[in-house]
Parts: C-alpha cells; structure tokens; sequence
C-alpha cells in the first residue's frame, strides 16, 4: 500500500488512551504524540533519570524501546487498535549520543500489508536531520 493510500484511523487522543491503557506503569507525560499523517508520526520522548547511561546519555535500550513505540503507534494509528500487532524484527544503528533532554522519533510506514507492516524510525534531537539512531522494525499483524 503506498502512502498516498494510507488513511489516518485513529488520532492522538486515541492512541495516549490506548497506550495509558495497554502500558498502565507509564508515566502520562513522558510520551506525546506530536504529529499523525498518512503514513507518518512524529512523537516526543521526554529524558527522565532511570533512563540515562553513565555519561548522562540516553541508553541504548531506551532508544530501541523508543523506536518500537513509534512503530507500533504509527502502525495503529493507520490499522486501528490491534493490541496483538507484535515486533518480529527491529534492527537499530546507534549514529550519535542523546543528551538528557527531549528527543523526537519519525516512524515512516515503509510498507502495511496484511500479514506484516514494516516502518522506518528515526530517533533525532535538536533538529529532525540531527539524527541519533535509525532503525527499522517489522510488526506481524494478526489475521482478522
């Protein structure tokens, strides 16, 4: 399904009920959903203590849980709420550290089949083209 074909099904609202609901330990401000369009999210992550590396940096597996998230969302933000949509396949490249304040994740919908949905996600700071981490995941969605 190409981009231009893809239709947003659920807004930001519907997505921090889902994910308050689905992930109750969550911290309600440490998430937004900042942007939803055909084929494209952009979240903001808020830097919290538990989070850091030794250094001050964002670690590595706050970034990859990162870049599930976003797809996951962008994923239910065009199929509706699957809660059984699960990862099959996350690669991540590590390109720049994350310093302890806000940064950002684009997930692009590379693909949306029946069976699979692979997104693109690109976790950045400051500025969107300042990227940190890149990575591509693979959610295997249920048959209806």
């Amino acid at each position: 399904m190409a981009n231009d074909e893809l239709k947003v099904r659920l807004g930001k609202d519907e997505l921090t009920e889902f994910f308050l609901d689905a992930f109750p330990g969550q911290d309600r401000t440490s998430h937004e959903f900042v942007e939803i369009s055909p084929g494209f999210m952009r979240i903001r992550h808020s830097a919290e203590a538990a989070m850091l590396r030794p250094g001050g940096i964002v670690s590595g597996p706050t970034q990859m849980a990162f870049a599930d998230r976003a797809a996951y969302a962008v994923i239910l933000a065009h199929i509706g709420i699957v809660p059984m949509a699960v990862t099959s396949n996350l690669n991540m490249s590590f390109l720049r550290a994350i310093a302890a304040r806000d940064f950002y994740a684009d997930a692009s919908i590379i693909k949306l089949g029946r069976r699979l949905a692979t997104v693109d996600v690109r976790i950045w700071q400051d500025e969107p083209q300042n990227i940190a981490a890149q990575s591509t995941v693979t959610y295997a969605l249920p048959s209806k």
